[in-house]
């Protein structure tokens, strides 16, 4: 499962990680992002921008959008499959952008978690597999979402967790932006867990817990 995550990078930095797309003039940095808040992603619309979806999938034929607090992730082993991604996975694929992210590692024999924070060795941003959509509502008004895919964990997250977000290499942007129709076939390979040699993990503070906590404290090492 993935739940939370940051996107505190320099602006700047995503020039060099993601030169071939256009980013925001401006956004603040987010230390502590929550499924149903704004994240931001690179559709593969054609346009190579990346804009703002709010976190939880709503798909098109929802007839109730609250059905997108319980799609904030895909399984990677079953979205090909599953009604509620199957879809998006063919045509509405998208890089979720992060530089960090958090899992919670169970203490033994205590009912009590530790927050642990994950990220790339060398501190760089990265992207996440998603899918997005676009949901009307009654009223007229549309909104766009998206939902972050999950493997099983390298060696680093299995210390942590039974699950880690797909994260993909920058050589597979393009190939998973394709606009065209995908099969399964062209796709589900790329659904793997990233090299566990280039990532690192941290314990942090107990205020990560709360969503409404967003400040460059909650990654210093607890």
């Amino acid at each position: 499962m993935c739940g939370r995550f940051t996107l505190a990078v320099d602006p700047a930095d995503f020039q060099e990680t993601f030169g071939n797309y256009t980013f925001p003039a401006n956004f603040a940095p987010r230390f502590n992002i929550a499924p149903s808040q704004p994240i931001l992603a690179i559709p593969n619309d054609g346009m190579n921008m990346a804009e703002f979806f709010i976190w939880g999938l709503i798909p098109m034929w929802a007839k109730d959008p609250a059905i997108g607090k319980r799609l904030i992730n895909a399984r990677g082993e079953t979205v090909a499959e599953k009604p509620s991604f199957r879809g998006s996975f063919k045509y509405k694929r998208c890089l979720i952008l992060a530089d960090g992210f958090y899992e919670w590692k169970t203490n033994a024999g205590k009912k009590t978690k530790t927050p642990y924070y994950i990220y790339m060795q060398d501190r760089r941003p990265f992207a996440f597999a998603g899918l997005w959509d676009t949901w009307e509502s009654p009223d007229g008004s549309s909104v766009k979402t998206c939902t972050i895919i999950t493997t099983e964990p390298n060696e680093l997250m299995a210390s942590l967790h039974d699950r880690m977000p797909v994260i993909l290499h920058p050589r597979d942007y393009d190939r998973w932006l394709e606009a065209s129709p995908q099969t399964p076939e062209n796709l589900l390979a790329l659904l793997k867990p990233y090299p566990a040699e280039a990532m690192s993990a941290h314990p942090v503070s107990p205020l990560v817990n709360k969503p409404e906590n967003d400040t460059p404290q909650l990654i210093v090492p607890a």
